[in-house]
């Protein structure tokens, strides 16, 4: 990827919800200025979410997402329903399109309690004003017609006022660097690393490093001695790769601080604190115990995947048990997790915190322990407690 783009989940999610027929996919086009959905008066155009990251006047890059009606009926409706639902795990900001001929329905209503119950900010929009009167609005609420345009422009501003505030000013890893400090990165290249570019950890943590002045060196692991070596001053910390962490442990100086590019995500992420925490139950699997492996992302799954070859093999012989592993991928994890013993789940790169912290409490909900690669790795390999030094106030519980 560039580092001119923006990766989807660092950008706004914006979910536009509502009936069939209430012209979601009309204001979806008129407030992106583009055709991105089919429109139709036929209802249930939409069957499947339809996704789109662009930029987006006044309010920079986002991700655009129409869903299909949530009156959906039948069998491929309720199919349809489910997939709106998930949509709601990773909304930033909700958009509600009411047909303003038929105001509110029950189904409307629900989709009302469900932003509430997720805390999801959320607008009314009543579409199709040119065919009704003007009635008295609430702060949250705006009459528009998709057809003419009319208060889209002040729709998009509303928009805009809701996402301010949604982002804190976080950091992977340049807060705890000073101007001029040099950081060693170990990026493995193996059969599935993406041919021709760097995976997202490694480019965020990069930009990140510049943005605080800092400087980086990129190595592979079998070069890392002569890497470190070679420089003229001690780094101020080295990151790897967590499947490289059993070797690069052994090579860099226990004067040096090392961590991972997974734990510094579980950090931006929101959840480093949970999965140090989850990391635990790992010693406390019993035989037959399901684990769930879960990565944010779909790739093809080749020869020494770290995700259903690596982290199951050292996972069973540091348990010392026969374990059940289960997969899941990209945007399926399972809202029901009985019978699952812990949840490891990748950096979460591809998933905007949101959802993140969605699959998080779905676990701590369901009393299921949750951690992360870098840290299920560094605990595995016996190296947890230096692995999280640049964390003094979660090292010293360990």
């Amino acid at each position: 990827m560039s580092l001119n783009d923006t990766p989807s989940s660092e950008r706004v999610h914006i979910g536009f919800f509502g009936m069939r027929n209430a012209g979601k996919s009309s204001v979806v086009n008129a407030v992106t200025g583009q055709e991105l959905s089919v429109v139709s008066d036929v209802k249930g155009t939409t069957t499947d979410p339809v996704t789109k990251a662009m930029e987006l006047l006044p309010l920079g890059p986002v991700v655009i997402i129409d869903t299909p009606g949530f009156d959906d009926v039948g069998t491929l409706g309720e199919l349809r329903v489910k997939k709106t639902k998930q949509i709601l795990n990773r909304t930033d900001i909700a958009v509600l399109v009411v047909d303003s001929s038929a105001g509110l329905s029950q189904a409307d209503n629900e989709l009302i309690n469900i932003f509430k119950d997720k805390d999801i900010p959320f607008i009314i929009v009543y579409n199709k004003s040119d065919l009704t009167e003007k009635n008295e609005l609430a702060e949250n609420e705006i009459s528009v017609c998709a057809r003419s345009g009319e208060n889209i422009y002040e729709l998009k501003e509303k928009i805009a006022a809701l996402t301010k505030g949604l982002w804190n000013e976080k950091r992977i890893v340049g807060d705890l660097l000073s101007p001029g400090d040099m950081t060693v990165l170990v990026t493995p290249i193996d059969a599935a690393a993406p041919k021709g570019r760097m995976i997202l950890p490694q480019v965020q943590t990069l930009r990140d490093i510049l943005d605080a002045d800092a400087m980086a060196v990129f190595t592979k692991e079998f070069q890392l001695a002569e890497t470190l070596s070679s420089l003229a001053q001690k780094p101020k910390m080295v990151i790897t790769d967590s499947q490289a962490f059993g070797m690069v442990s052994k090579i860099v100086p226990e004067d040096i601080p090392l961590t991972s590019f997974s734990i510094l995500m579980a950090r931006y992420k929101g959840f480093l604190e949970t999965a140090v925490k989850g990391a635990a139950a790992i010693k406390a699997l019993k035989d037959g115990d399901t684990v769930l492996i879960s990565e944010g992302c779909t790739h093809h799954r080749q020869c020494g995947d770290i995700g259903s070859v690596k982290l199951p093999a050292l996972l069973k012989k540091t348990a010392g048990r026969e374990l059940n592993i289960r997969l899941s991928s990209g945007r399926e994890f399972p809202e029901d997790l009985s019978g699952i013993a812990l949840v490891i789940h990748c950096g979460g790169c591809m998933l905007n915190e949101r959802e993140m912290t969605y699959r998080r409490k779905s676990a701590e909900d369901q009393n299921v322990p949750f951690t992360n690669y870098g840290i299920a790795l560094a605990m595995m390999n016996g190296i947890l407690k230096r692995s999280l030094s640049i964390f003094p106030d979660l090292a010293k519980n360990i």
